[in-house]
Formats: structure tokens, C-alpha cells, sequence
């Protein structure tokens, strides 16, 4: 029985409506059966994004130890969903170390902080960009996990291999790709839906939750890495395209068409924004004039240089 939920309501100008991953190359699966990985890439749990405590500190952003941002942030009301179209790229990572863009739909605090994550990363110095999903309700101590490692994320879609490689990227100058991402909750059952391209991915299940079994409190746009600091310096792993956002489109990483769930279901445009980068001269992010484009910007940097000791 399908949800009753919003879609993103957007189609791509570029006709990248059909997500593609390498895996499809060999068929597709048979009726009843959903595409696991073979391999999980990791299943480390991480501290993802900063509570909203850290956050409410004036003209202060309190990242965890190891974590670098550039994001925004839309915090204080109820929100039932987001909405994102995000460029898709593959930065370089240094071992042991990750590059994400993402979004987080998050409530609570300390201990009971909730989160769901979806978006995509690359990891621990390879070559591949994926898709991948990751939740938590106890601030990343003992539940949850990415993708279907662990019980929680039940995926319903035939179509889609999360923690699989997505093909093909976008290239500096080139051609770019994207992915449409939406999250909503269906309110007759409790669950969050999880649409790619406005196709149904699967659900988080209201029930593995705690603040966040009822609505969000804050939702979160954009990158994150990992710094190791392994060579006793900042990492040079990349985040977004590996470029500045002054270098705008085609050559910078960007979100287009931001947007949360209100409680009527209604798609809205975000208002009062708070931007959180970490480290501006290492990694960056400026908004974005689109005509009729909702709200965009473009973020990311390369790391480690004369300017990001």
C-alpha cells in the first residue's frame, strides 16, 4: 500500500530523472526482492552534525572533534520533511577518511538526539560515489547504521541499491548530474519516506524513534568531512567538487531548491537560514541568485593549501 506523500514537486531541466548505478549494467532483480550490497562500505557510526544546543551559542558553531561543515541550517519550528536537488560529484578523500552531501532531518538533544541522513558520500580514499541513507536516535552512541546494515531503514523500491555506486558524476566544466531528494512524513502511518528522483526508496519507521516519532525540529543542507589531520596537518580531502563556491556553476558543488515539509504537507520555501561553515578558509559555501529557482548555494573547497594549514 503506497504512502500518502509529498514529492519533490520538481523535474529535472536536464532530463536526469533516471538514476543510474553501476550495478543495473547486470539486470535488474526479480519481483519481491530488493538489491542489498554485497559489501557494506562502513558501518561506522559517526557524530554527524552538531545538537542544537551547540548551534544556539550566538556567533559560535561547535563542531564535533574531526568534523568540518559547510551548511545550513533551518531550526526552531515543526517540520514534517525536506526537499533537496544536489550535485552530484566525486572528491578526493584521504584514507580513512569521508566527503559528504547531504541532509539531516533531525530533532532532540545531547543523548536524545534523533537523526535521519540521506544524500551522498565518497569514503576512505576511493574512487566511487554513493548513495546512502543513515539514522540515529541516541546522538550516534548505540542505534543505528547506513543503509540496511542494521534493522531500521526498510527499502521498498526494486530500482535503487543504497550504499551502491552512482553513475555518472559531474565533471569540472562539463556535464553535470544531479539527484532530487525528498523526505516526508505520512502522517496515517507515522513513517518518513525517503523519494529519489520522485521515486519511493522506503521508509524509516516512525517507531524506531523518539523526538523524532512525531516531527522535526531542525533540518540541516550540505557538506561535511572528515580531517584525521593523519600527516599532522589539515586533511586534503575534498569536500563538494573540491572547488570554492565563487567558482559557481559547473565547477562548484551545489544544492538547488532547498525546501521543508510544514504540517499541512505543504512543500515550503526555508526562511531565517543560519549558515555554519567551520573552517571558510579550508571549505566554503555562498548562496545562490537563481530566477524562480527556490533557494540555492553552492559550497565546498579542496582542504589543505598555504591558506588551510
Amino acid at each position: 500500500m503506497k504512502p500518502h506523500v509529498h514529492s519533490s514537486g520538481t523535474e529535472s531541466e536536464n532530463n536526469h530523472n533516471i538514476l543510474f548505478q553501476s550495478w543495473h549494467k547486470n539486470g535488474e532483480c526479480p519481483e519481491g526482492t530488493i538489491p542489498i550490497l554485497r559489501t557494506p562500505h562502513s558501518n561506522r557510526r559517526r557524530r554527524s552534525y552538531p545538537t542544537v544546543s551547540q548551534k544556539k551559542q550566538a556567533n559560535d558553531f561547535s563542531a564535533p572533534p574531526g568534523h568540518e561543515y559547510a551548511l545550513v541550517a533551518l531550526v526552531g519550528g515543526q517540520y514534517y520533511g525536506a526537499r533537496a536537488t544536489i550535485n552530484v560529484w566525486n572528491p578526493a578523500t584521504y584514507q580513512g577518511e569521508f566527503s559528504f552531501a547531504q541532509i539531516w532531518v533531525g530533532s532532540g538533544e545531547g543523548d536524545e538526539a534523533n537523526s535521519m541522513e540521506v544524500g551522498w558520500l565518497v569514503n576512505n580514499g576511493e574512487n566511487k560515489t554513493r548513495l546512502f541513507t543513515y539514522w540515529t536516535r541516541d546522538d550516534y552512541r548505540s542505534t543505528g547504521c547506513y543503509n540496511l546494515v542494521c534493522p531500521g531503514f526498510v527499502q521498498t523500491t526494486t530500482q535503487i541499491s543504497l550504499g551502491a555506486a552512482v553513475e555518472p558524476v559531474s565533471r569540472y566544466g562539463a556535464e553535470q548530474f544531479e539527484i532530487i531528494i525528498t523526505i516526508t512524513k505520512d502522517k496515517s502511518s507515522g513513517n518518513w519516506w525517503l523519494l529519489m528522483q520522485d521515486q519511493l526508496i522506503g521508509y524509516w519507521p516512525g517507531s524506531i524513534f523518539t523526538s523524532l516519532a512525531d516531527c522535526s525540529t531542525e533540518i540541516n543542507w550540505g557538506g561535511e568531512i572528515t580531517n584525521s589531520e593523519f600527516a599532522g596537518h589539515h586533511t586534503s580531502t575534498q569536500m563538494g567538487s573540491g572547488h570554492f563556491p565563487e567558482e559557481s556553476f559547473g565547477k562548484a558543488c551545489f544544492f538547488e531548491k532547498i525546501g521543508y515539509v510544514d504540517e499541512s504537507g505543504n512543500m515550503r520555501d526555508p526562511e531565517d537560514l543560519q549558515v555554519y561553515v567551520t573552517k571558510p578558509p579550508c571549505y566554503d559555501l555562498r548562496f545562490a541568485k537563481y530566477e524562480g529557482d527556490g533557494i540555492s548555494f553552492y559550497f565546498g573547497g579542496p582542504g589543505y593549501s598555504d591558506k588551510c594549514p
